[in-house]
């Protein structure tokens, strides 16, 4: 298994820094930036002194063909939480100007009409797909954007972000890229107490990993998490081979580990995940978008691809073994968007 961190921090100019790996996958390699490269700019917008808030904007690109996009630039100011980049293939209206909109909507499409491609949990993010692999964009696609942003200074901050597209030869590209956003809701953490949640999230028959490459993952907490662990099993009662266990494990900028080889889930099989929390409040948190409240997902980074999907486990319901489910494909998809 190999370490990377999906981003550079940006402090008074951009500077290259990063690996390439003998699997041709490069990231943040700054030097390696190539193809035509299609912007689009999110903000700015002044968000006053401990303000919270997610905003989203709606563009199209300025491509008059279909393109392979191979790599993604993020540039996000520094009261910004994270950027998710989605291809949006249901909203028709440009909307230019941010305005407020649920998190995670995209991600939690039950219609997989609006599929998340990155998310930037950086300040510089740039992203390099395995070589061969790529996402297509239709001629003008539209594109989400969406931000979550938090100024926790005392003073008028500016949130702004960038998102620089590299479309490569279409002649290199042999496989397209998909996402698996994966975690439970079952957030529940009593005042100035730890908390553990430990679940393991089987897949469908109809997201069958098995022979596919999963070449990246990242966790993903709240203020409160002190680590997320990720393991893959034939089933729940394992063996268990973990793939993902960063210690520290930091909230506001998580690592991703990469995979050299790449990785597979046995058919029938899934991942047991656990995710911990410190809360040193006197109040009582549970799951939701805000950084008062709690979240516990991985993402996966994989190809070929079946589709974005969010998947899913809770022990809210479905007996001794709870109850799995991922979307689009379910008949409860709308249950989980309520979530939110």
């Amino acid at each position: 298994m190999r370490r990377f961190v999906l981003a550079c921090v940006l402090v008074s100019s951009i500077v290259g820094c990063g690996k390439k790996d003998g699997d041709g996958a490069v990231f943040l390699d700054a030097p390696g930036l190539t193809g035509d490269k299609y912007s689009l700019t999110w903000g700015p917008v002044d968000v006053p002194s401990s303000v919270e808030d997610t905003q989203c904007v709606w563009m199209r690109l300025s491509n008059d063909a279909p393109i392979k996009v191979h790599q993604f630039h993020n540039a996000l100011s520094l009261s910004s939480h994270h950027l998710i980049v989605y291809k949006d293939d249901q909203d028709t209206t440009e909307q230019l100007t941010p305005t407020p909109c649920q998190a995670f909507t995209g991600a939690l499409n039950t219609t997989g009409a609006i599929q998340p491609l990155a998310i930037t949990q950086k300040h510089d993010d740039e992203i390099t797909l395995p070589d061969g692999v790529a996402y297509t964009f239709d001629a003008h696609q539209m594109v989400k954007l969406e931000m979550h942003y938090i100024n926790t200074t005392d003073a008028t901050a500016s949130a702004t972000a960038t998102v620089d597209l590299f479309a490569s030869d279409p002649a290199t590209i042999h496989d397209e890229a998909g996402l698996l956003f994966a975690g439970s809701l079952d957030i529940d953490i009593l005042p100035n107490q730890q908390f553990t949640l430990h679940q393991f999230l089987t897949l469908p028959a109809t997201l069958d990993l098995s022979a596919s490459h999963i070449f990246a993952i990242t966790g993903h907490e709240h203020k409160l998490g002190t680590g997320v662990q990720v393991s893959i099993a034939p089933d729940r009662t394992g063996p268990m081979t973990s793939v993902y266990a960063p210690d520290p494990f930091l909230w506001a900028e998580p690592v991703t580990d990469g995979y050299n080889p790449d990785l597979s889930v046995p058919q029938g099989g899934g991942f047991d995940f656990t995710c911990n929390y410190t809360n040193t409040t006197n109040a009582e948190v549970k799951f939701g978008e805000k950084t008062t409240d709690e979240m516990c997902f991985f993402w996966v980074y994989y190809w070929p691809s079946q589709g974005s999907k969010v998947c899913a486990h809770t022990q809210q319901v479905g007996g001794v073994n709870g109850y799995d489910i991922c979307c689009p494909g379910d008949s409860n998809c709308s249950l989980i968007g309520g979530k939110f």
